[in-house]
């Protein structure tokens, strides 16, 4: 039986991580309130803005940027969008 978590993005029940997906309090406080769902949401947006915005990760500003982004969609406020991105089905 897999686990569950109430889900701060989608405020229900849902599957949960199986590890914390960051280091210390921070992974944590995420497994214990993101579920497997949004996180795998996040990360393909993630991917997105890093690519489209040209992001460099051994920047701390970029990393900075990132987890600003991630606390902004997790919580279903707006987040910078990758310009030029078009979904596979349009």
């Amino acid at each position: 039986m897999s686990q569950t978590v109430f889900c701060r993005k989608y405020q229900k029940e849902m599957d949960a991580l199986p590890f914390p997906p960051l280091p210390g309090k921070k992974g944590q406080e995420i497994q214990a309130t993101v579920s497997r769902q949004a996180w795998e949401e996040w990360q393909a947006l993630q991917t997105r803005l890093i690519n489209e915005k040209h992001l460099n990760m051994l920047e701390p500003a970029s990393r900075e940027y990132l987890m600003e982004q991630m606390e902004r969609f997790l919580d279903n406020e707006a987040t910078d969008q990758a310009e030029g991105y078009v979904p596979r089905d349009q």
